[in-house]
């Protein structure tokens, strides 16, 4: 992909999972990379693994303070900021007339306000010279999942707030584009992938009967910040293996 090298990026859930696998995909292309992550030991052991071009961060992505010294240890040690992956979240499921407050809100504080303040920051952090920004959504964006309320209305938040973020700061030559994943096989999903008869209801209703492998998701991540897509702006891929199209099993029969 055009214009990677030499680059500097941050990527909050770096440390796992797709967050990581993005982080990967840039070191490749000689991009220094910023990981904010609260997986302090797995942080360490990416930073000994590329002590020239990775810098790992604690951050808990709902504290502004966190964001904010993530953003200025990549600035501080790679000298600019170019790209910034949002890839953080969570999930705390529930019925809508059941879930706590506490429940919904730390979904929501993490996958909506926490895309927030790194779209803030890091926008602050590109001001002067442009860059471009990439929020991983959801296929949930689009699609309501039933007891998952929360987190399908935090992503559908995440879509909108890319769209805005990208009406506002393309004066400053920032791009900014959402990936909209499907089912994605992570240690996030572990657990899903052991109740065969739930697997199986999804099969049945993704076209490409499997899940994705993060390198999936990775690469056309990295490809909406590199030149080649310069004129892509306020855009939400969907990365799903057609399942948009079929939408989703009745939930219900497995809670």
């Amino acid at each position: 992909m055009k214009g990677l090298d030499g680059k500097v990026a941050v990527v909050t859930g770096g440390a796992s999972g797709i967050g990581y696998t993005i982080v990967e995909r840039l070191l490749e292309s000689n991009v220094k990379v910023a990981i904010g992550d609260l997986n302090e030991e797995r942080l360490k052991e990416i930073e000994d693994n590329y002590p020239d071009q990775v810098v790992g961060v604690v951050t808990n992505v709902t504290s502004e303070e966190d964001i904010k010294k993530l953003l200025t240890t990549a600035v501080e040690k790679f000298g600019k900021l170019d790209y910034g992956f949002n890839v953080a979240g969570m999930s705390k499921s529930g019925l809508i007339m059941d879930q706590s407050f506490e429940d919904w809100k730390a979904t929501v504080d993490v996958v909506l306000h926490g895309v927030f303040l790194s779209v803030k920051h890091e926008a602050q952090a590109m001001k002067e010279h442009g860059g471009a920004i990439v929020n991983i959504a959801s296929l949930n964006s689009h699609v309501p999942m039933f007891f998952g309320g929360a987190y399908a209305s935090a992503k559908a938040g995440v879509e909108m707030l890319t769209k805005n973020a990208a009406l506002e700061l393309a004066q400053y030559g920032i791009r900014v584009n959402t990936i909209l994943p499907g089912l994605i096989r992570t240690p996030l999903t572990a657990d899903f992938f052991k109740n065969e008869d739930l697997e199986q209801a999804f099969m049945e209703r993704i076209p490409e009967q499997r899940p994705a492998e993060p390198a999936e998701v990775a690469a056309p991540s990295v490809f909406l910040v590199s030149d080649d897509a310069s004129y892509i702006n306020g855009t939400s891929l969907v990365v799903d293996g057609g399942w948009e199209i079929t939408g989703y099993p009745d939930l219900s029969k497995f809670m």
